[in-house]
């Protein structure tokens, strides 16, 4: 098939790209390389997809309507991974306008375009930031989240509604998915787990936030991408069961599905600490902070309906996710032990 990834450049778009490079499909990669971190970084990733001779690439900012209509117009997608966003909590403090522009005038642009083009299915990045203030656990698609406690979280709430509208109005079949706390080689620096990483070797100090009284529903990059290829070859179909009396949020009578992309076993942070230090043979010099405005204290997804519909569950521990992610960034920084 020919898929359009968007935010190839990225953690999750570069594995994704991968995969879908790897069975055979045609990806044509968009992404801005903008700054939010370290753009060598982006560009060392798209190096090594562009190796592939399926791969092409545009440097288009998805705020840019004409610039994503063209990529549109040439290489003529059939099916649409939109990963490209805004992403992290407290960054939308400072630049709220970024957030807005790449996320919901973004994605407003891949929805219209994924319309005039009749794209087959549309795979929708989404967080479980969206469920904000909520705190029964595991969180649950079926969940009502109206009460998000960051601008990033609410773009990213608003990019769902904006979906499902395209799906009922245009039946284009849309498949949001809501990923948990994501690690893995090729990571993010802004990422709790990069960042501990980096300071422990370089024999610096680490930000423990809510005193270390943080769980987080960490999830292995290669658990997130199967479920991604696996929801794209599922297009999205309407529930036959979906009543507007009681109306189900996972799913519509209009082609739309829900699902968590978890690894539905949540990792208390000091105990994520700890298997990092074994793994690094060296222990952390810890500053413990208060919650930062706009975290949660947890999270644990329910993943009943991905396992359900999808026939898939993550499985990855965190102590293997950790010991592959510690062998990527010492051979590529070229760090000894």
């Amino acid at each position: 098939m020919r898929i359009l990834v968007t935010g190839a450049a990225g953690f999750i778009g570069y594995h994704t790209a991968e995969a879908l490079l790897a069975r055979g499909d045609a990806v044509v990669g968009l992404d801005n390389l903008s700054e939010y971190y370290d753009v060598r970084l982006k560009e060392a990733r798209l190096t090594r997809l562009q190796r592939h001779p399926q791969f092409k690439f545009a440097r288009v900012d998805l705020a840019d309507r004409n610039g994503v209509a063209q990529v549109f117009a040439e290489h003529r997608p059939e099916r649409v991974v939109h990963l490209a966003a805004q992403a992290g909590v407290r960054y939308s403090f400072k630049n709220p306008h970024a957030y807005v522009n790449s996320n919901v005038v973004g994605t407003l642009h891949v929805l219209e375009e994924c319309r005039a083009h009749q794209v087959d299915h549309l795979v929708l990045a989404s967080t479980s930031s969206v469920y904000g203030a909520n705190t029964k656990m595991p969180f649950s698609v079926e969940d009502n989240v109206d009460h998000p406690l960051s601008l990033y979280a609410a773009t990213k709430k608003s990019c769902e509604l904006m979906a499902h509208s395209y799906a009922y109005l245009y039946r284009l079949p849309v498949t949001v998915l809501r990923f948990f706390t994501v690690y893995g080689p090729w990571g993010r620096p802004d990422m709790a787990l990069f960042k501990f990483t980096r300071a422990i070797l370089a024999g610096e100090p680490i930000e423990v936030y809510n005193n270390g009284q943080h769980a987080r529903d960490f999830t292995y990059i290669d658990d997130i991408v199967e479920g991604v290829v696996r929801t794209l070859d599922r297009p999205a179909t309407p529930d036959p069961d979906w009543n507007g009396e009681s109306p189900n949020p996972a799913t519509s009578s209009a082609p739309y599905r829900l699902y968590n992309i978890g690894n539905n076993r949540p990792v208390e942070l000091m105990d994520l600490i700890a298997c990092l230090e074994r793994t690094l043979g060296r222990t952390a010099t810890k500053i413990f902070l208060p919650l930062q405005p706009g975290d949660v204290p947890r999270t644990a997804a329910n993943i009943d309906h991905l396992a359900k519909h999808v026939g898939f569950r993550p499985n990855t521990p965190i102590e293997v996710g950790i010991e592959r992610f510690v062998a990527w960034y010492r051979e590529y920084y070229g760090v000894d032990a």
